[in-house]
């Protein structure tokens, strides 16, 4: 496209994204990657050339659409009051930052340490003292995620239905866990884009082995490509 990033004249757009979590970061790199954006990254910023701006902030809407709200990051030289939390269980820290983003509070996290903005102080007490005394309802959250074993299930059917389309403990194992996970909860490390299709994948193979007049070919294609897509997570 052209040589933006060794031109120090080239006017450079940063998004700080370092409150993101991993999956929002995952799946925008899966974004930029599909849609071919001009970009660089720079620890926890992501950096554009000038021209493609307006094809990244839309690219971020969508994103947050679909996401979001994503996390208000705190910059470092921005006042800020620290709360340890390292004997809270992760639900809880799970649940803090659906509230901290919910509430638009700017927060950064640093192992089980959370640190946010000094004029927030008290409202983020509250917070605290909703979730410790179990209080707090967070529109949206929900901590039940899929089974641990999913991914490996999910491998498992697939490649004994791509070996054998009448395979009946693929079938079963698959269509079981199939009413188990959902879109909106995708396993640790799992881009959301990709779980959307592992989840389309699977339903269209649960489909395809319900109908009798189905062809092999057709399991066995479906079968190989939902395999070919979990096989780098298990």
């Amino acid at each position: 496209m052209f040589d933006w990033n060794n031109d120090p004249e080239a006017v450079k757009v940063h998004y700080d994204v370092s409150a993101w979590t991993l999956d929002q970061r995952a799946e925008l790199a899966e974004a930029l990657a599909e849609e071919d954006v001009a970009h660089m990254w720079d620890g926890d910023e992501l950096i554009v050339p000038e021209e493609v701006e307006p094809q990244a902030d839309e690219l971020f809407a969508r994103l947050e659409a679909v996401l979001g709200p994503f996390a208000l990051p705190l910059a470092d030289d921005e006042p800020s009051v620290e709360f340890g939390l390292d004997e809270w269980p992760p639900t809880d820290r799970d649940t803090l930052t659906a509230a901290l983003v919910e509430a638009a509070i700017p927060h950064r996290w640093d192992g089980t340490a959370v640190f946010v903005s000094a004029e927030a102080e008290q409202v983020v007490d509250e917070l605290l003292d909703s979730i410790e005394s179990g209080t707090l309802v967070v529109t949206g959250v929900d901590v039940a995620g899929p089974p641990e074993d999913a991914l490996s299930i999910l491998f498992a059917s697939s490649d004994r239905l791509a070996k054998d389309p009448d395979d009946q403990v693929g079938q079963v194992d698959l269509a079981e866990l199939l009413g188990q996970i959902d879109i909106a909860h995708p396993p640790y490390g799992v881009a959301a884009g990709t779980w959307s299709k592992v989840i389309d994948l699977s339903g269209k193979l649960v489909d395809l082995c319900d109908d009798e007049a189905t062809p092999s070919t057709d399991i066995i294609g479906a079968a190989q490509e939902l395999r070919s897509l979990v096989r780098q997570y298990v």
